[in-house]
């Protein structure tokens, strides 16, 4: 095993284990970014299955650092956090989640970007990121194929936090397992993977992948322009950022 900052590594077999290690919320600053990143290289040539998971016991991640949504910062978080998704789009790897607690924001994005999400009952999941003023970029791409338009927009227009058992029933979970059950429900599917060819598996996954959505690199670039050029510009963007940080409620400008 290696660790990497905030991002403990490890291989068994041809699995690579990726832990998101800063508890209690284990949320992912530009640092923890970009050691996920280093591990995702070094996983990506040796693996054929990647499984993410959460240290402790309140979260698999609460998401993205807020402080490095502010200006100065927000374009490298961005570049960073999306540069990890974009490797994980890439590789041949088969990816899995195993989610428990608090999966929110960037967490929920990571999450649900998986191949696999395998979730302990009790998990939660949602993008919050409306009630700062801001939205998900990568489930604006991803939730409308995953769970639909009507669900996409409730989730993302609300902020609301459901249960596993919803997201299950919505598209964003593959299964949901009995607390303390996570471990054994992960080790259940690599054995059901491993069983198959590796390499018809990495075929059909890249083919199953370009069927949803060939254009989402092409897709991630535009709405990050946007996110950085249009929504991070708006005096209501920053607002709920520093009234986060702040801990009072926002004081929104309303229409501009």
């Amino acid at each position: 095993m290696s660790v990497h900052e905030t991002v403990r590594v490890e291989i068994t077999g041809r699995t690579g284990w990726l832990t998101l290690d800063r508890p209690p919320l284990n949320v992912m600053d530009i640092p923890t970014l970009h050691a996920l990143s280093k591990a995702l290289h070094e996983l990506t040539a040796q693996c054929d299955f990647l499984v993410f998971r959460g240290a402790g016991e309140r979260a698999f991640s609460a998401g993205v650092e807020i402080r490095d949504h502010l200006p100065g910062r927000v374009e490298e978080m961005l570049s960073a956090f999306h540069g990890v998704l974009r490797q994980i789009w890439r590789a041949d790897c088969l990816s899995i989640a195993a989610v428990h607690g608090h999966c929110l924001g960037g967490g929920a994005e990571l999450a649900t970007f998986c191949d696999f999400v395998i979730a302990a009952e009790s998990a939660q999941f949602g993008q919050p990121e409306i009630r700062l003023g801001c939205f998900p970029p990568v489930a604006m791409l991803t939730y409308p194929a995953l769970c639909g338009p009507r669900a996409a927009l409730e989730l993302i227009l609300t902020g609301r936090t459901i249960s596993a058992a919803e997201a299950k029933a919505l598209g964003l979970v593959t299964r949901v397992v009995p607390d303390g059950g996570l471990d054994a429900a992960v080790a259940e599917l690599l054995a059901e993977l491993e069983r198959m060819s590796a390499t018809v598996l990495r075929m059909t996954r890249r083919e199953l992948r370009h069927r949803v959505d060939a254009n989402l690199e092409a897709e991630l670039h535009r709405i990050e322009e946007f996110y950085l050029q249009e929504l991070m510009k708006t005096p209501d963007a920053n607002e709920g950022i520093r009234a986060f940080l702040e801990k009072r409620p926002p004081v929104w400008r309303g229409r501009s």
